[in-house]
């Protein structure tokens, strides 16, 4: 759902209570996995969720750098009176078919969707309308054994960028690993996939992480394995509104998702009183230093807006009676801190969000 950095658009999105400035969403993560201290685990279907809100709820009660405020949390929720609908692809910037082409186009673009801030001029919707217009005009532009074989520069010109992209050797390893996965495994389809997942975003998520390390969003925290799937989240929020909740869009747990935990969404969370970053931690993001991945700064931004966000939807249902969906808080914070240009968010190079 990106995105927050992606793809969808909210309608009638209400004005937050506090000013808010802030850039472009994006989303990348920490991966922390030598630490010898723990055992990194691949996620079992049925409880792939249960780990982000566990381990994410585990970082909140032992932060330093970051503190989730319940009396913020309470001031916002009072100012709320609903959560607007998100509407995908408002913009029409991404592909969209109703078949299992714009499968492949969302699992392709997923895999690529991270850390666009070192340049400057780079967006999300660069991405998302670069690979549309590749896709249509070659449909086998993401069949598996061509992303196998895609280069910096074919890929740079896959959605027409004049100039090397943010950890561009990654980015290709992935859609490299995306191909040789699906075409063991899924018969090249992203679409098998899905079908695999017997209508469960839970399931889709966990398969994913499973099948693809570069989508293994984990991290060590004091000697704790937490885990935060964005991406693999983003994949399964983004089939929900692309396909509107049918067909490959049809999971009967959407609400299990959690929010994307990325750059804009902790920094709206702190401007709106929710979150409160040391003196130190403001310090490094006003000055535009950067923060390394799995530092517990990083981990702590991220994890402690998820819980804080599970809080918030949590206080919403009690208050109003009302079920909110965290991907749609999600989509409402990020939607708010993008209309703010001078956001400064953290800066973390990572291929996760």
């Amino acid at each position: 759902m990106c995105h927050q950095t992606h793809f969808m658009k909210l309608e009638n999105t209400p004005t937050l209570p506090i000013p808010l400035t802030f850039p472009k969403k994006t989303r990348e993560t920490s991966n922390n996995q030598g630490s010898p201290q723990v055992h990194v685990q691949t996620p079992h279907c049925e409880n792939s969720m249960d780990e982000v809100r566990a381990t994410s709820a585990w970082v909140a009660s032992r932060s330093s750098h970051v503190v989730v405020d319940p009396s913020g949390i309470e001031k916002v929720v009072n100012t709320i009176e609903s959560i607007p609908k998100v509407e995908w692809d408002f913009e029409g910037i991404h592909y969209f078919d109703n078949g299992p082409l714009t499968v492949q186009y969302l699992f392709v673009l997923d895999a690529l969707n991270f850390c666009f801030w070192p340049d400057k001029d780079l967006n999300y919707d660069n991405l998302a309308s670069g690979l549309k217009a590749a896709l249509q005009n070659d449909k086998s532009a993401f069949d598996a054994d061509r992303l196998q074989k895609y280069t910096g520069p074919q890929l740079r010109e896959l959605f027409n960028w004049p100039r090397p992209l943010p950890l561009e050797d990654e980015r290709v390893r992935l859609l490299h690993e995306v191909g040789i996965e699906l075409e063991r495994n899924f018969d090249g389809k992203a679409s098998n996939l899905v079908e695999q997942c017997g209508k469960s975003a839970v399931n889709l998520v966990a398969l994913v992480a499973r099948h693809f390390p570069g989508f293994r969003d984990h991290s060590v925290y004091k000697g704790r394995q937490v885990f935060l799937y964005k991406r693999a989240q983003i994949f399964a929020a983004d089939l929900w509104g692309a396909f509107r909740g049918q067909g490959y869009g049809e999971f009967k747990d959407i609400s299990s998702l959690t929010i994307m935990a990325d750059y804009i969404v902790p920094a709206v969370l702190q401007q709106l009183g929710i979150l409160k970053f040391s003196p130190t931690l403001t310090s490094t993001i006003e000055t535009s230093g950067e923060i390394g991945p799995g530092t517990e700064e990083e981990v702590e931004l991220r994890a402690c807006s998820i819980h804080a966000v599970e809080k918030m939807r949590e206080l919403i249902s009690v208050k109003s009676g009302r079920q909110v969906l965290s991907v749609e808080l999600d989509l409402w914070l990020w939607a708010s801190g993008v209309q703010c240009e001078s956001l400064k968010h953290h800066r973390t190079l990572s291929i996760y969000y």
